[in-house]
């Protein structure tokens, strides 16, 4: 019962931080469920269970509050879908002593670009409008979709990012289409993993303990993603990532070192992290402060010259 209670607990904070960043559902699931001896392919079978559930509840939240732009949904989300697939099936043939290592680089390295993404760049908002084409989502659906699969979450930590950074769609919108899309993703993840591995490994009760704590959070993070910063979130959930999948791999026999030298690197990755999370706070006050003295200086010139009359 406290592991179902945990793991509930886990689907919920994952899903309000997917819901509001359009990441991080599934990558910090799967790494919990790793961390608990998992087995690799059967923790992204039971997360991407779970994930049917909670995208289905997550895009019609976001439907509902307007932030999906549909076009986008059914762009990414059938390529998404097909790598998604053959991504399930790739890493359902895999070893254990394989998939384990090669599932925490992977995540290790999502949640490298993650924190590094969102703590010095921020979000480009300056092409808003413009039209997403097809030849950009297609291949982008298919490596995000196969990604997602084989790491147990990245179809946000590689779409989110790439469609943000594209500055064609306002960020509230990317969040919900990401969201809304990977519905898709994760059914057909799930068919996948069914075929590669059957229900072997795969824990039921685990699927619903996340189920039922996404699906509290869904509606949630569909209202908050308007007011809650991206680029402070993106730095915090990066930097968990890191550290946990950089715990992970040191205790691995692909990284052979001592108790000390561990507590060092760990040491050094958390003072990386919290250092990070205080970069971005600061850079979002600075970027809210330039832009109210922005719209307080062109409010003063409209006062000091005004539109002659007759």
């Amino acid at each position: 019962m406290p592991t179902l209670v945990l793991l509930a607990l886990v689907g919920l904070g994952a899903q309000l931080v997917d819901g509001s960043l359009g990441m991080a559902y599934g990558v910090t699931s799967t790494t919990l469920l790793l961390m608990i001896g998992t087995n690799p392919a059967a923790a992204s079978a039971t997360v991407h269970l779970a994930e049917i559930g909670t995208t289905l509840a997550s895009g019609a939240s976001h439907w509902r509050f307007g932030n999906v732009d549909w076009r986008v949904v059914a762009r990414i989300g059938l390529p998404g879908a097909v790598g998604a697939f053959a991504g399930a099936t790739f890493l359902s043939w895999l070893s254990t002593e394989i998939a384990g290592p090669l599932m925490s680089v992977l995540l290790l390295g999502l949640g490298v670009y993650v924190l590094f993404r969102f703590t010095f760049r921020g979000l480009r908002t300056d092409r808003i409008g413009q039209p997403l084409r097809r030849r950009f989502l297609t291949p982008l659906g298919l490596v995000a979709g196969f990604m997602d699969a084989t790491g147990g979450g990245g179809w946000g930590p590689v779409g989110t990012p790439a469609i943000l950074a594209s500055g064609r769609l306002e960020p509230r919108k990317v969040v919900g289409s990401i969201d809304t899309s990977e519905f898709f993703v994760a059914v057909a993840a799930s068919l996948g993993f069914l075929v590669g591995l059957g229900t072997a490994g795969i824990d039921g009760s685990w699927a619903i303990a996340l189920l039922i704590g996404g699906l509290i959070a869904a509606p949630i993070a569909a209202w908050i993603v308007r007011w809650v910063p991206p680029r402070v979130l993106g730095s915090a959930v990066g930097g968990v990532i890191v550290l946990t999948n950089t715990r992970t791999l040191l205790g691995t026999d692909l990284v052979s070192v001592g108790g000390a030298v561990t507590t060092v690197i760990l040491a050094v990755v958390a003072a990386v992290w919290v250092g990070a999370v205080v970069y971005s706070v600061r850079a979002h006050r600075s970027e809210r402060a330039a832009a109210a003295a922005e719209s307080s200086g062109a409010g003063e010139e409209e006062v000091s010259d005004p539109t002659p009359v007759g």
